[in-house]
């Protein structure tokens, strides 16, 4: 405290000096030098249609700050997985991509057939045979104004993340969200604007679970925060929230055609989409939750009290290895192959 103007003294940080980059090349050897101490580069391809081309250099992998979805959030993004050198339902997950796009006003600088050509291209020169390809589309950069009208021309970026992933086979703990679910219009299209999601996620962190569930305005079972949800009945039903509420899993979807097989083999009873309460879905026999990398993972528990006897259950598993199947060796339809240089 100031004695004689009896404001509050705030350090004004004068003794931190801001490096001012005189060139490019200076910024880059500065870049470099940060990549350099990386062993296995986590990012082995990027494509920016602001550059016009692939990106082979970490360093450069970057997006512009006046594009308006750094600051606006104003974007949509998709994924496919690759595994063993193919790309796993490409098309499906494109589809929905441009979907969300016009649902977010957002037009392609691309037609489709460009950007999937763009997209394996992209994996090819990654050299990547597992991992995730993601790719997003915004009205690009411009000026920081509130409306996209200044943007000379919508943006396309890509990149493939080397990662490994399997099976899930242990069972995860989840809790029932508190941060409030995005509405309809939001929650069916798969914008960048995630921080409810992040929200979600970081809150069952904090309690030691794994993730959350969120539940609708109704008491309805809605999603989990990246990821669909299923459930097992004590009938041996197969039952997947309604999707007119929230995002459309490509893997929830593929889910739904492949498990009509053990229908066939009489070890499920049922397959169908509906409204699932909160308090009928905790007295479900299994529980899991749907997503492109997992591609189920097993719930044992929720607001710690135990899904049907706590323990990964042989339908979820089942399920479970249907779909990974299919991700291995499905059919062509389902998957791409990369011809890799």
């Amino acid at each position: 405290m100031d004695s004689k103007t009896g404001s509050m003294e705030v350090d004004s940080g004068s003794e931190f000096k801001a490096h001012v980059f005189a060139s490019s090349s200076e910024l880059l050897e500065k870049l470099h030098e940060k990549w350099s101490a990386v062993k296995k580069k986590p990012y082995p391809a990027m494509y920016s249609s602001v550059f016009g081309g692939i990106i082979l250099d970490p360093a450069m992998m970057v997006i512009p700050i006046d594009d308006h979805m750094v600051h606006r959030g104003h974007g949509v993004f998709d994924t496919a997985i690759i595994l063993d050198g193919y790309l796993y339902e490409l098309d499906v997950h494109l589809d929905r991509f441009l979907r969300s796009a016009a649902k977010a006003r957002i037009s392609s600088p691309f037609p489709q057939s460009t950007l999937r050509s763009i997209l394996i291209q992209l994996t090819a020169a990654s050299q990547c045979t597992k991992g995730t390809l993601r790719y997003w589309l915004s009205p690009g950069p411009g000026d920081f104004l509130l409306s996209p009208s200044g943007c000379p021309t919508s943006a396309f970026y890509a990149v493939v993340i080397d990662e490994d992933f399997s099976q899930c086979k242990g069972g995860v703990k989840v809790i029932t969200s508190t941060i409030p679910m995005k509405s309809p219009q939001f929650a069916t299209m798969k914008s960048v604007n995630y921080l409810p999601n992040v929200l979600s996620k970081m809150e069952a962190e904090d309690q030691g679970a794994f993730a959350s569930i969120w539940v609708d305005d109704e008491g309805y079972i809605a999603e989990g925060p990246n990821v669909n949800v299923a459930f097992i009945s004590q009938d041996k039903e197969l039952i997947l929230p309604s999707f007119d509420k929230i995002l459309s899993g490509c893997t929830a979807k593929r889910l739904l055609q492949l498990a009509p097989k053990l229908v066939e083999k009489g070890i499920l009873k049922d397959v169908k989409t509906a409204n699932l309460a909160a308090e009928e879905a905790k007295r479900s026999a299994e529980m899991m939750y749907v997503g492109s990398t997992l591609p189920l993972l097993p719930i044992i528990e929720w607001d710690r009290q135990p899904i049907g006897d706590g323990k990964v259950g042989g339908l979820t598993m089942a399920l479970s290895d249907l779909v990974w199947e299919d991700m291995v060796a499905g059919p062509e339809m389902q998957r791409l192959r990369v011809s890799y240089s």
